[in-house]
């Protein structure tokens, strides 16, 4: 196998309705010596074209949602190579208040490939964050880019908060906890971690611990069926 995965890291600012947060954000290359994709371009083109190498062409760039800090040097990064751009239909609304006079090359879809080097990146809707939020699982390499959907602290935020909590834990219980424990996580903020590491935790982000009050104690006797009672399906079946 010779497909390998590489980071770039940059800072910079993310207005969120008027309020700009400090940011740090990993930009994911995988690829071999002959070509890449570029996940979450967040800014610095130059630094992830470097990165990538004048020997490398760029076949994607991916963007896992749609936000400034996710696409702000998507195509840029792009151009270079004449890549395509690929986003999920749902964010493109978000995708606009970045680049507003053009739109992404590729509609990504649930269960979706992208094919680089000897592997695929597979497709995987998890809404929450945003409605076009996905990760993508490379089962090849072992690893899931999750963005902003899950990091190594927990479900992920946007601006301190969590825009559709429910949605988002659903999508983390039924996509990317059924994938195997020692699956490396990649998310788009802060260092890696692993599905089986954060999965010990989820009964306690489904019985409230992500938004309970600092210093409240968690409830004695949790309900029977808490995850219904959040609103949360742990399974596609459940209404």
């Amino acid at each position: 196998m010779t497909a390998r995965i590489e980071r770039v890291v940059t800072e910079g600012v993310l207005d969120v309705d008027g309020v700009e947060h400090k940011v740090e954000n990993n930009t994911w290359i995988i690829g071999d010596d002959e070509e890449a994709i570029v996940v979450d371009p967040a800014r610095d083109a130059e630094g992830i074209l470097a990165k990538v190498g004048d020997d490398r062409e760029v076949l994607a760039v991916v963007c896992t949602h749609g936000f400034a800090d996710h696409v702000g040097a998507a195509i840029e990064v792009a151009a270079r190579d004449e890549a395509v751009v690929a986003l999920h239909p749902k964010d493109r609304r978000i995708w606009r208040e970045t680049w507003s006079e053009t739109w992404p090359d590729i509609e990504m879809e649930d269960e979706g490939l992208f094919g680089v080097a000897d592997v695929q990146l597979e497709v995987i809707s998890t809404p929450g964050i945003s409605q076009g939020g996905v990760s993508l699982y490379c089962e090849a390499l072992g690893v899931v880019f999750t963005g902003k959907t899950l990091q190594a602290d927990g479900p992920g935020k946007l601006g301190g908060e969590y825009p559709a909590l429910a949605d988002q834990l659903t999508a983390i219980g039924e996509r990317l906890f059924t994938l195997p424990h020692d699956t490396r996580v990649l998310p788009t903020h802060g260092e890696e971690t692993t599905i089986g590491d954060l999965e010990r935790h989820f009964d306690d982000w489904i019985s409230g611990s992500l938004t309970r009050p600092p210093g409240e104690a968690a409830p004695e006797a949790p309900l029977t069926d808490g995850t219904r009672a959040a609103g949360i399906r742990i399974n596609p079946s459940d209404n």
